[in-house]
């Protein structure tokens, strides 16, 4: 199978976009020539935060919302009025919108195309005697490259792995298959681990948040090793990292990285917590992307994040809570999975009845209502009830400026307790118990380590973080189909799993035209 890459420049040009807070917070640069252009440290730099840039791309219909929207957490939301592609997302459909992908697609290959050009030119440059600076951009880029790669790959299976810039006669390159691109991935993600220092950039300020860190490489490994072999039922990542090589990196995360665990779980949240928000350069983010408002309503930059809009609620501002789309409304039975005394339950979901807020869902012309919404990465208004957005001058579609955790250090435990569940049974449910006191906030609520309680702990703590469909994809088409497939006897909520689809998302239809029959649609998906 073959499939033409179209989606991105081919030529020698590239454009450096701009990035957001501190390390991230550059004026956009003009369009440079890289056969010249490669000559100083700064000059890398530049290449560097334009792969950077690219992160900031997570808005309408990425994968952080369609992962929800496909998994038992949400259903599809948004209004009676809107389009069906959210719907289908949620019901693993595929009629209305043939190319309700291409954006997920575009953005990935975006991100791959940057990096493979910065890493193709570091030699060009004249580093001088600061050969460890050389290396420390190559990690960093290779990572936000396995990066680009993992996101495509966990959502659409066969891709197309590029670990160079391709040329006109590369045009139809076939997809590959899982064990040449995680190969890639794992190698990409283990030289960053070991090359990257030990620096820690979640200290109060710090000007390099938002950068890549040996332990957010390590953990990243972890993560990619976990759905690798759980999904494609193999011992190791690709013949890259061993199960021992895995529990060595994320063990060293957990144990010497200084990460830890924020006190207060609510206080992760801004509308959790409002003037306890602990900010964003907290212990626990251990990586994340890093937004600010400073566009003030210019479409053409990418500084805010695009995403929170699509889950605050629909039709006006309601309490604390600003204005949004209503998108992927909370499945209720997600939210009675928690016990009444589970401080996570509160601080990730809104609760409309629960605390007292009117909200009309007919009015509201809300579809899909199911009395929950996000939380978690909800806008807030000010005192006067206004978008704090808006009343900073900002557009509240595009201008908001919460940043996407990508890995807490909740993820790092819980990933270190099911790495060292046999080897280690003793450290697996020290790592779980972590968690565990955190939320209930005492040391009585705890479960015993195993498998099922692991993955449950993950979709409690995790919920609404785009991490449950691929850690139920890792369980099997049945677990899988068990967990999403919902008859509650009201049919706008009926969601029917289809296992011949493997799991896959449908591949952008626009790919499939542009290979000309070379290659066909994931099974499902026809």
């Amino acid at each position: 199978m073959k499939l033409y890459i179209k989606l991105f420049a081919l030529s020698s040009l590239f454009m450096l976009g701009s990035c957001s807070e501190d390390f991230l917070e550059n004026e956009p640069y003009t369009d440079k020539v890289t056969d010249n252009f490669y000559k100083t440290p700064s000059d890398a730099f530049e290449g560097l935060v334009a792969v950077y840039d690219v992160l900031q791309r997570e808005a309408y219909g990425g994968p952080l919302l369609v992962s929800e929207q496909a998994s038992d957490d949400c259903f599809g939301g948004y209004g009676i009025a809107d389009g069906q592609a959210d719907i289908e997302w949620d019901r693993f459909l595929y009629v209305s919108d043939k190319d309700m992908n291409k954006d997920i697609w575009a953005n990935a290959y975006l991100g791959i195309y940057r990096a493979n050009i910065l890493l193709e030119n570091l030699d060009k440059v004249n580093w001088g005697s600061d050969t460890a600076l050389k290396t420390r951009y190559e990690a960093e880029a290779r990572f936000l490259r396995a990066h680009f790669h993992f996101t495509v790959a966990k959502m659409f299976g066969d891709i197309i792995p590029l670990d160079h810039t391709v040329t006109t006669s590369e045009f139809e390159l076939p997809r590959q298959s899982p064990e040449v691109t995680y190969a890639l991935i794992a190698g990409d993600l283990k030289f960053a681990a070991d090359n990257l220092g030990s620096e820690n950039y979640s200290q109060n300020g710090n000007a390099n948040f938002g950068r890549i860190t040996k332990w957010a490489a390590e953990a990243y490994l972890a993560r990619t090793f976990l759905f690798y072999t759980g999904v494609y039922n193999k011992t190791d990542l690709a013949g890259v990292v061993t199960k021992a090589q895995a529990v060595t990196y994320i063990n060293d995360a957990v144990t010497n990285s200084g990460h830890g665990l924020v006190p207060d779980f609510a206080n992760l949240w801004l509308a959790a917590s409002l003037a306890n928000f602990v900010g964003e350069d907290n212990t626990e983010m251990v990586w994340a992307v890093r937004f600010n408002g400073s566009g003030k309503g210019n479409w053409d930059l990418h500084e805010g994040n695009r995403f929170q809009v699509n889950i605050a609620p629909r039709g006006g501002a309601i309490g604390k809570y600003a204005t949004g789309w209503g998108g992927a409304t909370v499945n209720q039975k997600l939210v009675a999975a928690y016990s009444a005394a589970d401080t996570r339950k509160g601080a990730s979901f809104i609760d409309y009845v629960g605390e007292n807020l009117n909200f009309d869902a007919q009015a509201r012309e809300q579809r899909q209502y199911t009395g929950y919404s996000w939380k978690k990465y909800c806008p807030i208004t000010n005192a006067a009830g206004t978008s704090v957005v808006e009343a900073n001058g900002g557009n509240f579609q595009i201008d908001n400026y919460q940043d996407y955790a990508i890995i807490r250090f909740a993820d790092v435990l819980l990933m270190a307790a099911e790495l060292n569940l046999e080897s280690n049974p003793a450290l697996a449910q020290t790592d779980l118990d972590r968690v565990r006191d955190r939320a209930f906030k005492n040391t009585t609520n705890r479960v015993t380590a195993n498998i099922a309680n692991i993955m449950k702990e993950r979709q409690l703590e995790l919920a609404l973080e785009g991490l449950r469909y691929f850690d139920l994809l890792r369980q099997g088409m049945s677990a899988t189909k068990q967990a999403i497939d919902n008859n509650t006897g009201d049919s706008q909520f009926n969601v029917t799993f289809r296992t011949e689809t493997q799991g896959w998302f449908p591949l952008p239809q626009s790919q499939v035209i542009l290979s000309n029959g070379t290659i066909t649609q994931n099974p499902g998906w026809n």
